[in-house]
């Protein structure tokens, strides 16, 4: 919450005339889209101390004009950031302009509009900081869930208590537009996602960056980007999409606390604790976050299959049954020392130290198998280092800025996975163990030139990273003999970037350029055959961007990217977690990058509505299938390549105003900067249509449609319920079809005592029990129909309790950076 004299919340809530009000109204509605009479643009710059570059600072404006005492025109604005400009239909006369923020004092400024004047460049308006204790206040508070722009769509987690009481996995989940396919990937609107976390690619992939997110709590992320087609200034190694997860970075003055604890039940009990502590002295601001996350869920899995290069056809029914237990202490250290007015220092440390088990029984029936049994047990512990040193320095008063940054990943994990094969009362051992490593280094530096005078700035880097992985796997089946695969991927980076930005009246332009260097060395070793794959290349990935303010709430946008997409070590390792006599999974060393053309074309309106289309073209495209040798009854899971993958996406966003339909326009105006206070549903609808050259399928391809749908409800006694609902029909789903819905529902109660100090939530995650996977594969020699179920219904009681004042001092102490992707960081 935030502070401000009444007087001017006054001013605020006096601006919003009917007009506009009605306006908002229809645009909603998604149905009509108006455009507002411009003949005299009024062009402000305020400065604070902090760098017009990095100046977050949210600004309320005002324009008043009086006669006789009476009001002939008032309108209001808000904007972020140093530079605004107004445009109207204005008559001739004199205005005040009146400028306020939370931080700073409250600044009027008289402006003389004479007949036919297009555009007035008001001299640059220095801001004070508010100083004293405020007598007479009224709490106001502009919180917004959803925040719609033209290239990102961005999610307040910390204010959503259904999405902020689990992991930053289950948040994911619940984006908008966010489709989770039937092996656990995901898609941001129909094009395969890269996971950043504070800006910065992550460097794992496939079942460890899954692990990961789920080892760090949503309640340590205050937003959530979601990047539908990011330019040159981004890793051209990042596929089609990015999904940012921006952590806590508020300091508090002083030493502040946080303490938050997630009980979840269901046919186990799980406790999750965390603290957070944070604070500010003279310049040293920081932050550290420590927790124990505990993750416990059961799960089945059935795979029908069909041998096609049989006469006749052999089947066999696999059915596995597994309890999983995620254990995870985690640290999140995080400081910011300002050297001097124009420099300082940031230094992070991140750590996870995992402990996790694996119980499972499966059983294997079918053509001329009795019945084969493999139960055992799987224990894996490992711990996940990150170090992060960045210096930045404002070079001088115009904004121009230069941040140094060096990086270092390592990460151990040791699974160890034994098992009885019983088949034909025969006992086998089955043993599985590996040892894994990355490396993961890298120098980089950014910078920022602006030139405001001109409507242009121009941003440039460059990066050198080094990244190595070693997996050395052991395997015994129904043998003493072990058959060891050393898999070793080494790749060296060398990257360099410029963007532009253009203003140019309505519209903006944004041109950009990519340099990518890659030195990649694949080897593999099994019973001493020796397979090794380099691949050295030098790509240009350039990036073009267009946007049209057609009215002051309403832009319309194009864009082009293009990307490529390196197979991570998860999709390269021949080294997997399943091995027995019918079924064995790993990676295939042999696959090719894969380069992307992506096409997007977009409206965004009011912050919270958007509609549009994309265009995706992957050449050499790779999906998890099953397949079998001629005359083998084995199913081996791995990636396999595909020559070209077009993907068309049309989507919609946007919010339904509960309170407009059922309370009237002044409650919802009244509950409009206080959206905490608001009832409101927010749909997301999802068309996408995939066509894969190359492949024969035995199904008809279907388009699909998928639903999803966030609401907030407010309830007697303070209590806030928030609801969640995602829905992906029957249909095709890139190589998968679908065969029966996949659905979630999600309900959560939350009440705020002591003064919003405490927060005690009842939440219960997939109420009717209906999240489950059933779909078809077609391969060569295979037919596989699959089900999976997980104990997804869990009930939770969250609590969270916060220690200290509630005056905000926000320091930012994340390294807002590029980190290497290995292998793009996707979720597989």
């Amino acid at each position: 919450m935030r502070l401000l004299k009444l007087n001017e919340l006054l001013k605020v809530k006096n601006a919003f005339n009917f007009s506009k009000m009605l306006s908002l109204f229809v645009l909603f509605g998604l149905f009509s889209i108006s455009s507002v009479a411009q003949n005299t643009t009024i062009s402000i710059k305020t400065f604070s101390e902090t760098d017009c570059s990095e100046d977050q600072v949210v600004r309320y404006y005002t324009l008043d004009k009086s006669e006789k005492n009476v009001s002939t025109f008032n309108k209001y604005y808000n904007g972020t950031g140093c530079n605004f400009q107004i445009t109207e239909n204005l008559a001739p006369g004199t205005y005040v302009l009146t400028i306020f923020t939370y931080e700073f004092n409250e600044v009027k400024v008289e402006i003389t509009i004479s007949s036919n004047q297009k555009t007035i460049n008001l001299e640059p308006i220095q801001l004070s900081e508010k100083v004293g204790q405020l007598e007479e206040i009224v709490v106001y508070d502009r919180k917004k869930y959803i925040k719609v722009d033209s290239d990102k769509t961005t999610i307040s987690v910390k204010d959503n208590p259904l999405i902020s009481s689990g992991t930053a996995l289950d948040a994911i989940k619940k984006m908008p537009g966010v489709v989770a396919s039937p092996t656990g990937g995901f898609t941001l609107n129909g094009k395969q996602i890269s996971i950043y976390i504070d800006d910065s690619p992550n460097s794992l992939s496939g079942q460890d960056l899954q692990n990961y997110l789920s080892s760090l709590p949503a309640k340590a992320i205050d937003n959530i980007e979601l990047i539908y087609n990011p330019g040159a200034a981004f890793e051209a190694n990042s596929s089609g999409s990015i999904i940012n997860l921006l952590t806590s970075t508020v300091r508090l003055k002083g030493i502040n606390a946080s303490f938050n604890i997630n009980y979840n039940f269901n046919k186990y009990q799980k406790p999750s604790p965390q603290i957070l502590l944070n604070g500010k002295e003279k310049n040293l601001s920081w932050q550290t976050m420590m927790g124990y996350n505990y993750i416990e869920a059961e799960e089945v899995t059935n795979n029908e299959q069909t041998f096609t290069s049989f006469n006749p056809n052999k089947n066999i029914l696999q059915q596995r049954m597994s309890l999983t237990t995620n254990r995870n202490l985690y640290t999140r250290i995080g400081t910011n020392y300002k050297l001097t007015s124009k420099s300082n220092i940031l230094l992070n440390y991140n750590t996870v130290f995992n402990n996790d088990r694996n119980d499972f029984i499966s059983k294997t029936t079918g053509s001329d198998i009795d019945e084969y049994a493999n139960n055992g047990i799987g224990k894996n512990k490992g711990n996940n280092h990150e170090i992060s040193l960045q210096f930045r320095t404002k070079l001088d008063t115009l904004g121009r800025k230069l941040n140094l940054t060096a990086y270092t990943n390592f990460i151990k994990n040791h699974p160890i996975n034994n098992s009885n094969a019983i088949e034909n009362s025969t006992t086998s051992l089955i043993s599985i163990s590996s040892d894994f490593e990355l490396m993961n280094n890298y120098l980089k530096y950014d910078f920022i030139l602006p030139f405001d005078k001109l409507g242009f700035s121009l941003n440039t880097g460059g990066k050198y990273n080094n990244l190595e992985v070693s997996n050395l796997g052991k395997y015994t089946i129904a043998s003493p003999t072990t058959t060891l695969i050393n898999f070793d991927y080494k790749e060296t980076n060398l990257a360099f970037y410029a963007e532009a930005r253009k203003k140019i009246k309505k519209f903006n332009f944004s041109l950009g350029l990519r340099l990518e260097d890659f030195n990649i060395d694949r080897n593999a070793v099994v019973e001493d055959v020796n397979t090794k794959v380099t691949f050295k290349n030098t790509n240009l990935f350039p990036n073009v961007s267009a946007l049209y303010q057609l009215s002051d709430n309403v832009n319309i946008s194009s864009s082009y990217s293009r990307k490529i997409n390196q197979p991570n070590y998860n999709t390269l390792d021949p080294n997997g977690g399943t091995f027995d006599q019918y079924n064995t999974s790993g990676g295939n060393i042999l696959l090719n990058p894969v380069f992307f053309d992506n096409y997007e074309f977009k409206i965004s309106a009011l912050d919270f509505i958007q509609v549009g289309t994309n265009y995706t073209v992957g050449k050499d495209q790779n999906f998890f299938v099953f397949n079998a040798e001629p005359n083998e009854l084995i199913s081996s899971n791995s990636f396999k390549q595909f020559d070209k993958v077009k993907t068309f996406t049309a989507y919609a966003n946007f919010p339904i105003p509960l309170d407009y339909i059922f309370k009237g326009k002044t409650v919802f105006e009244e509950r409009l900067n206080q959206i905490d206070r608001m009832n409101y549903i927010y749909l997301s609808i999802n068309y996408v249509k995939t066509t894969i050259e190359g492949f024969d399928f035995p199904f008809q391809q279907k388009p699909i449609v998928n639903y999803g749908g966030e609401a907030q409800i407010l309830l007697p006694w303070n209590v806030k319920s928030n609801l969640n609902y995602f829905l992906v029909p029957r249909g095709n789903w890139e190589i998968y079809n679908i065969t029966k819905p996949i659905q979630q529902f999600d309900i959560s109660f939350n009440r705020e005592f002591l003064n919003k100090k405490l927060t005690l939530g009842v939440h219960v995650l997939d109420v009717f029990n209906a999240n489950e996977v059933n779909a078809v594969i077609a391969s060569s020699n295979l037919n596989t129909h699959f089900y999976q179920k997980r104990d997804s219904r869990t009930f939770r009681i969250s609590l969270n309790y916060n220690f200290g004042n509630l005056k905000l001092d926000k320091e930012n102490t994340t390294i807002e950076t590029e980190k290497v992707q290995t292998g793009g960081g996707i979720l597989k």
